[in-house]
C-alpha cells in the first residue's frame, strides 16, 4: 500500500478494504493500540505538557485510578508511543513523554479538533 496516497485513493481503497503487505488493516491496528477509556486522554495530556510525572498525569485525568493509569502507561510504552524515564534520585521519580511515534499522532489530534469544532456545540 502506498503511504503517499491521496484522500480520493484512500476512500476508494477503504471501500475495497485496506490491507498492508502483512495482511492487516492499519486503521484497526491503530484503534486496537489506542482502545480503552484512558489512552487517548493520556496521550492528549502528554501533548499539552511533555514530559509529565505520574502524579501530574493522575491529577490531569479526572477519575482514573492508579492501577488504570499504570496499566495504560505500560501498554502505551509497549506500543512505542510513550517513553518512561526513571530517575534514581532522592526521592526517586519517573517521567513519561511521547516518543517520536507518539508525537506523530499530533496531526490526528488536530484533525479531531477541527471535526469537534465543526460538529460539537
Amino acid at each position: 500500500m502506498n503511504k503517499n496516497m491521496t484522500y480520493e485513493e484512500y476512500v476508494e481503497k477503504v471501500q475495497k478494504g485496506i490491507f498492508t503487505d502483512e495482511g492487516n488493516c492499519p486503521v484497526i491496528s491503530l484503534l486496537l493500540m489506542l482502545q480503552g477509556k484512558w489512552k487517548f486522554q493520556i496521550i492528549y495530556e502528554l501533548c499539552i505538557k511533555n514530559p509529565m510525572r505520574f502524579g501530574e498525569l493522575k491529577k490531569a485525568i479526572e477519575g482514573i485510578t492508579n492501577t488504570m493509569l499504570t496499566n495504560s502507561l505500560r501498554e502505551l510504552e509497549a506500543d512505542g508511543l510513550v517513553s518512561r524515564i526513571q530517575f534514581n534520585e532522592i526521592p526517586p521519580h519517573v517521567e513519561y513523554s511521547l516518543t517520536e511515534k507518539g508525537n506523530a499522532l499530533l496531526p490526528i489530534f488536530y484533525e479531531m479538533t477541527m471535526w469537534g469544532l465543526q460538529y460539537i456545540p
